[in-house]
């Protein structure tokens, strides 16, 4: 007789299983028309929780996995403002509010031109895995609007923020949903808007976090996410018996996650060779040292420029419209967006020697890429998992400001790496394959589902 394992792994399971996972994706297609970003999301977590569940009836009769893909609400609002030629500007706002089982809704506000319904799902659904990892009782949402900071004088930006939180602080609060910054929303938007809130609400409470350390924000806040991915490719390639140090790493992206990642893996002795931006990228085969990653983030911070000039300036490559996953290296860091890697950057990884990858983006990674480096034998840990230290330290800030108290830099520092490793403890435990080795995007997947569908189940049909 075949052994349980040996039925659950055969091709007609197999089939059966694929099966299940395509009805299921074609329910949600049809309910969720024009949302590419939404779909592969759901696709990339039904594939793993579909088969999961097979013999879990109580997550199944409960229909869990269809409640979680549909958001608890979404708020779409119209936002006004007068630019500094005094012309009247219109833009779209959202806030999914996607899953509150196990907390408040928590996540960012992202400004950007990209941003539309379907992009602010896909975040939302993911941040609901992402918040459960962390093992703090926050829920999912996102939001955000099509405007463009860029160019923008900080007039215009505080005029902006001030429109968009008038209509958005109706539906938020420090026990009900409470936003952060990510993509064009940062210390600066992060202040109007909670300033906004303020003198609407006449509160000062934590609605939201990002803030800065005078007005209540969390020390450590603008790094956790870039410290977070670095801090979980460390675990990861403890658990391989295999170090950081001395390994070449390639970092996409030139923002906040990407240079806190090149921080922090200067100090563990990893040697970064690549940044990125939309113009293209630089490689520096000497490395992006302490010295010239100050450099980067007053270009990017305060001067706006663009990252060639830092290939100017050190006398380095720069490839225009291309992505950095050409240059070889053993460690990838994909900080930029969705779906900057694809199934030829993959290809261009392995070749490169890439040994393992921790996506500091949210989905930077397209399902064929994925497939890809998992047949090569990369290790892949997943964004919900991998990025959710800049989520974790929001909680602390969430938790600072109830205490009316401030946590020291060590402290924080303390507590993200106890939960970064804590996740991918989850993450190994779950994604553990017969025949030794791991599947974090497996781990990650099953380890944010099951603590939301117990916290679904015990709270009824709602």
């Amino acid at each position: 007789m075949a052994s349980p394992a040996a039925a659950q792994n055969s091709p007609s399971t197999a089939l059966d299983s694929n099966a299940e996972v395509n009805a299921f994706l074609n329910q949600v297609a049809t309910r969720n028309p024009g949302e590419p970003e939404f779909l592969q999301a759901v696709h990339e977590v039904a594939t793993d929780i579909v088969p999961f569940t097979a013999d879990k009836p109580q997550y199944r009769d409960a229909r869990i996995l269809e409640r979680m893909a549909e958001p608890d609400r979404i708020i779409s609002f119209r936002v006004c403002w007068t630019d500094d030629n005094n012309e009247v500007q219109i833009n779209r706002a959202y806030r999914i509010q996607n899953n509150n089982a196990i907390g408040p809704y928590k996540g960012g506000l992202r400004f950007h031109p990209s941003v539309n319904q379907s992009v602010l799902k896909f975040l939302a659904f993911e941040q609901t895995l992402k918040n459960s990892l962390t093992s703090l009782p926050m829920g999912g949402g996102k939001g955000g609007a099509d405007f463009d900071p860029k160019g923008r004088s900080d007039a215009e930006v505080m005029r902006f923020c001030q429109a968009f939180m008038t209509e958005l602080s109706r539906h938020i609060g420090p026990n009900i949903d409470v936003p952060a910054g990510d993509i064009g929303v940062g210390g600066r938007e992060i202040g109007y808007l909670f300033g906004q809130y303020k003198r609407l609400n006449t509160r000062f409470e934590g609605v939201l976090t990002g803030k800065g350390p005078s007005f209540g924000g969390s020390l450590i806040r603008p790094e956790a996410t870039g410290y977070g991915v670095v801090y979980m490719m460390h675990n990861m390639l403890a658990h391989a018996g295999q170090s950081i140090e001395g390994k070449t790493c390639l970092v996409s992206g030139s923002g906040n996650v990407a240079t806190f990642c090149v921080e922090k893996l200067n100090s563990m002795g990893g040697k970064v060779v690549t940044l990125s931006d939309s113009s293209g990228f630089i490689h520096d085969p000497d490395g992006i040292t302490d010295e010239k990653l100050a450099y980067v983030m007053d270009l990017k911070g305060n001067r706006r420029g663009r990252i060639d000039e830092y290939a100017k300036a050190f006398g380095c490559d720069f490839v225009a419209n291309a992505r950095p996953w050409i240059v070889p290296g053993q460690l990838a860091f994909p900080c930029a967006t969705q779906n900057e890697v694809n199934e030829k950057d993959a290809a261009d990884l392995v070749k490169g020697g890439c040994q393992a990858m921790a996506e500091g983006a949210n989905m930077p990674t397209t399902p064929a890429a994925v497939t890809a480096l998992q047949e090569a034998g990369v290790l892949l840990v997943p964004a919900k998992a991998a990025n959710a230290g800049g989520v974790a330290v929001s909680g602390l800030e969430m938790s600072q400001n109830s205490l009316r108290y401030a946590w020291t830099r060590d402290e924080v520092d303390a507590r993200l790496q106890t939960i970064m490793r804590d996740i991918h403890e989850q993450c190994a435990g779950y994604g553990e394959q017969t025949g030794g080795g791991l599947d974090y995007l497996k781990g990650a997947n099953i380890a944010g589902f099951v603590k939301v569908a117990d916290a679904m189940l015990a709270q009824g049909v709602n």
